[in-house]
């Protein structure tokens, strides 16, 4: 048994109050990040001074009283708290070289409230947020055990709300497995294993090229600002997700696979983030998904008490004979085939 902590995202549909008071709270939270992370900047530029997180947290509840900014009441503070806990977070991975400068929150862009246990009640199988008079109606798909230690709301790009209901576990540990496997991930084929299974890449962008090009045109032709250009933005935004969906389904049922066939899972370093530059191949490479699909294999691989591997990205596996060990002095990309000159292996 191994205890995870394990989110569990579901769709929900607030009612027009409740569509209402999230507004509200997501404004809220953008302009409490959007400010701080102002303040923050300019205090280190023009002083060269550091504000942390309880700075911050103490400036929120003078900010609360002043007569221009009373309306940050309306929502429950936990957001607000929480929001600066996020900014906190991003300067610390900023600074320890794991992420870029934080950026300011666009009301276009997902917007999200994080609540923790003082924030929000689960009973009998419903969530009720605070400052809000009814539970959310959620479309339970599956069910989870233990107690939610923090709920996180959303609303995409696509007009859709979801909750994400974070909880501990205890998850069983698969039984030992004498299988291992080696992926290569690729273009023509998203996985190729080690056993020579192949699995194509399903290309779900280019399925729906023709009508997203539609889409994004007919927006082009809308006046900035108008209900009609709201609606024609609101087709693409729906297009996009259901790409989206359908590859991160597609990611999810490919790595479960994976990792309960498998006790070792092995599979290279990609520097995607250097491969995207590429405008020849930045479209495809993004379409099929390496980051999520090797991001999945880890932690399933985790909860699951399997062993993912992955090697080295300057492992010289092309030039290396896999029969013998011998390493040839150059390969040229355009060698696709050869034959081992000390053991003769093809």
């Amino acid at each position: 048994m191994n205890t995870v902590q394990r989110a569990y995202k579901y769709r929900f549909y607030p009612t027009p109050e409740q569509a209402e008071q999230l507004a509200r709270t997501f404004g809220c939270v953008r302009y409490v990040y959007n400010h701080f992370l102002r303040l923050r900047t300019d205090a280190w530029y023009e002083r060269q001074e550091r504000i942390g997180y309880n700075d911050t947290a103490k400036r929120l509840t003078t900010l609360k009283k002043e007569p221009d900014t009373l309306w940050l009441q309306e929502v429950s503070n936990v957001c607000l708290q929480q929001a600066l806990r996020h900014l906190d977070t991003a300067f610390k991975n900023f600074f320890q070289g794991r992420a870029n400068y934080p950026t300011f929150k666009k009301k276009a862009a997902r917007q999200s409230a994080r609540y923790t246990t003082s924030g929000f009640s689960y009973r009998d199988g419903q969530v009720k947020l605070a400052k809000h008079k009814e539970p959310l109606t959620i479309r339970w798909s599956r069910r989870f055990t233990g107690a939610p230690s923090s709920v996180t709301v959303s609303k995409d790009s696509a007009d859709r709300y979801h909750i994400s209901i974070l909880v501990e576990e205890d998850v069983a540990t698969l039984p030992f497995s004498k299988q291992e496997t080696g992926i290569d991930l690729g273009l023509t084929h998203a996985v190729i294993t080690s056993g020579g299974q192949k699995v194509n890449n399903h290309r779900y962008l280019k399925q729906s090229e023709k009508k997203l090009a539609r889409a994004q045109r007919s927006l082009s032709r809308k006046q900035k600002g108008s209900a009609n250009r709201a609606k024609a933005k609101l087709r693409v935004a729906r297009l996009h997700a259901r790409i989206a969906d359908q590859r991160q389904d597609f990611a999810h049922k490919l790595t479960t696979q994976l990792i309960h066939e498998n006790q070792v899972v092995a599979a290279e370093s990609l520097q995607v983030k250097n491969m995207l530059k590429n405008r020849s191949l930045a479209k495809a490479i993004s379409n099929v998904g390496w980051h999520q699909i090797t991001t999945m294999l880890a932690y399933k691989a985790e909860w699951y008490g399997r062993d993912f591997v992955q090697i080295d990205k300057w492992y010289p596996s092309s030039k290396r004979c896999h029969a013998c060990g011998h390493l040839s002095d150059t390969m040229p990309l355009s060698v696709r085939h050869w034959n081992c000159p000390t053991c003769g292996a093809s």
